[in-house]
């Protein structure tokens, strides 16, 4: 049982025998083998327990109990209580998610505080592959059957390659005893009807299925580590070219693993493969995706943008990254997208800019006759996204002065009776 646990924790470089530790410690089999062999092992550590009072005096023995073993084991032990019903009363959560945030929170907490290097929680083989289990039940991807993980973030994980049976075993012969929590012997939720009917069954067929399963998750966390690290440059990437997804075998799975960081799920995924140029999908973390000619393209939904009124010359602030300065000069004609130069006799104020809306409609400069300002900038190849932000400046006619940064109307054009323009500057 050592050594198992000794190899596991080098192969996965989890501890630093010069740093200390945090264990969290229920007073159930897995944790106090954890912290007793973290113990033998040299390890510095801190006991932590957390008292949910969710099982009336079985809480409050569980907690004699451990700050008793860390008096034995000479263990600095740290304890806290959580009136946990409250909480998942408040926040709208089970009682088992209340449970988990608190407690991890905690952890978190005490394990700056006291400049720890991680907290060691007991979850073992038989876990894991629980984990496997009701993923696989429930429908997953890869990295759902990569089971529980060795480390997540300042989260370690020693005991996930023994299983129960052997935690029991090496309690034994150490002459350690342990209390039971007895809402683990109900079948009534998903993840003990997996230990207690599901298993069993199993391993009817296979006395070794959960070292089989164990060791298939372990094989597949290898392999999503890979993918991960193939896939990785794609981090904070807002376009995705299609075409050349197909090297990687599966453009699925690499737009999952692109959308997912924006908040897009697996269901989305799906719907957008099959997508038409055009289509656009929202995530719940505020982002959208245009699906458009043969790219995916994601940017934060737009907000909505009230008009600016532009009541005089001046310089005037559309957002944090875009100004409009408005001034009188001499004649002069620009060539930049950037500025506009327009007759200023020909212009009333207010000015207002604000985005494109349906049916706008202006004389581009040079050509004859009226056009939509969405025919224009179809011709232009804009995407649906550039498209919706889109500026114009209006002047107190409401007619469309300049489609900025891309056109001015022809009707307020430059010409030789032109003695002053009106010169609009983005910046």
């Amino acid at each position: 049982m050592l050594s198992k646990v000794k190899d596991y924790i080098k192969k996965y470089k989890l501890l630093d025998i010069n740093e200390l530790y945090l264990v969290a410690l229920s007073g159930g089999a897995d944790s106090v083998a954890l912290l007793l062999l973290l113990d033998e092992m040299g390890y510095k550590i801190h006991a932590i327990h957390c008292n949910f009072h969710l099982r009336g005096e079985e809480s409050d023995r569980d907690e004699r109990f451990c700050e008793r073993l860390c008096l034995q084991k000479s263990v600095p032990f740290h304890r806290i209580h959580f009136d946990t019903l409250m909480y998942a009363e408040t926040h709208k959560v089970s009682v088992e998610m209340a449970a988990r945030e608190l407690r991890y929170r905690y952890f978190e907490q005490l394990r700056a505080d006291i400049g720890a290097a991680g907290v060691c929680v007991a979850h073992h083989r038989d876990d894991t592959v629980e984990t496997v289990l009701l993923n696989l039940v429930r429908g997953t991807g890869l990295r759902g059957l990569t089971g529980i993980h060795p480390r997540n973030g300042n989260v370690l994980r020693p005991l996930l390659c023994v299983s129960r049976q052997e935690i029991e075993a090496y309690l034994k012969t150490k002459g350690q005893d342990y209390v039971t929590d007895s809402t683990n012997l109900e079948a009534d939720v998903q993840r003990n009807m997996i230990r207690l009917k599901v298993l069993p069954l199993l391993k009817d067929l296979n006395p070794a299925v959960s070292e089989n399963i164990q060791r298939t998750a372990e094989n597949l966390l290898e392999a999503q580590q890979v993918i991960d690290a193939v896939v990785s440059h794609f981090n904070g990437v807002k376009e995705l070219e299609l075409n050349e997804l197909t090297k990687y075998g599966s453009s699925e799975y690499v737009i999952h693993q692109w959308a997912k960081q924006y908040g897009f799920n697996g269901a989305q995924v799906r719907q957008i493969m099959g997508a038409e140029t055009g289509r656009v999908f929202s995530s719940p973390e505020g982002y959208d995706l245009l699906v458009d000619r043969g790219r995916l393209l994601v940017e934060p939904s737009l907000k909505p943008m009230k008009p600016l009124r532009i009541p005089e010359e001046g310089t005037y602030v559309l957002d944090d990254q875009l100004r409009l300065s408005v001034k009188k000069e001499p004649v002069w004609i620009s060539k930049d997208a950037a500025i506009a130069t327009i007759d200023a006799s020909k212009v009333r104020f207010p000015l207002t800019v604000r985005r494109v809306e349906e049916g706008d409609v202006m004389q581009p400069y040079g050509m004859e006759g009226r056009k939509l300002l969405s025919d224009l900038m179809t011709d232009r190849k804009m995407t649906l996204f550039e498209k919706r932000r889109q500026l114009v400046a209006t002047d107190a006619d409401h007619q469309v002065v300049w489609l900025v940064g891309i056109r001015t109307d022809h009707r307020y054009r430059v010409s030789d009776s032109t003695t002053e323009v009106l010169s609009l500057y983005t910046n």
